[in-house]
């Protein structure tokens, strides 16, 4: 299951997420745009994961949120105390700890 954020500053859908269930059986895929953050789950035993980035990876802008923030209550279709999670991400802040570098723009 995949995941996204809206992190954008002044966003109408600030905290706000959608998830889609990607398969091999149902060809699905989700683009998360600049602003968003991103993360997944996997629902079956031997997953393999694959997912293209829009440039080079910087760690310096590499950021994240509690999986489990209760503000943005995302259902990981899993209970919370089997995650199994990174180093980084089991010492992510709540979102309202995350200062954002992206800010919400209106297209004119």
């Amino acid at each position: 299951m995949d995941v996204a954020v809206d992190i954008r500053k002044g966003s109408p859908s600030y905290g706000e997420w959608v998830a889609i269930e990607l398969s091999a059986d149902n060809g699905k895929q989700l683009l998360v745009p600049k602003g968003f953050l991103h993360g997944f789950v996997t629902l079956e035993p031997d997953t393999e994961i694959l997912y293209k980035c829009s440039d080079y990876y910087a760690p310096e802008c590499d950021g994240a949120i509690r999986f489990d923030d209760p503000d943005i209550a995302i259902n990981w279709g899993i209970p919370p105390d089997q995650a199994v999670l990174s180093e980084k991400d089991a010492a992510a802040p709540l979102l309202k700890d995350f200062d954002s570098p992206f800010t919400y723009e209106v297209a004119t």
